[in-house]
């Protein structure tokens, strides 16, 4: 089995955006929904519901975001 970065969704209070995706992030985006599924063995009801979390995890292992926002924080203080 795979080892994903993300794990089970968890049901939180969503705030509404909207964007648009290449037809081939789309894809991929369906293609990891059912991976994941798979794996956690929950479906996912919705690929969409997978932005979010991604984008958390993208943001949390980005080493030169966390630096940067550590930086930014240490200097307002």
């Amino acid at each position: 089995m795979a080892k994903l970065k993300l794990g089970a969704l968890e049901d939180d209070k969503p705030v509404k955006i909207t964007i648009e995706l290449p037809a081939a992030v789309h894809r991929e985006l369906r293609a990891y929904a059912e991976v994941l599924a798979q794996e956690t063995g929950k479906p996912v009801s919705d690929p969409v519901k997978l932005i979010p979390p991604m984008i958390e995890r993208f943001m949390a292992t980005d080493r030169g975001f966390v630096k940067a926002r550590r930086a930014r924080s240490t200097n307002a203080s």
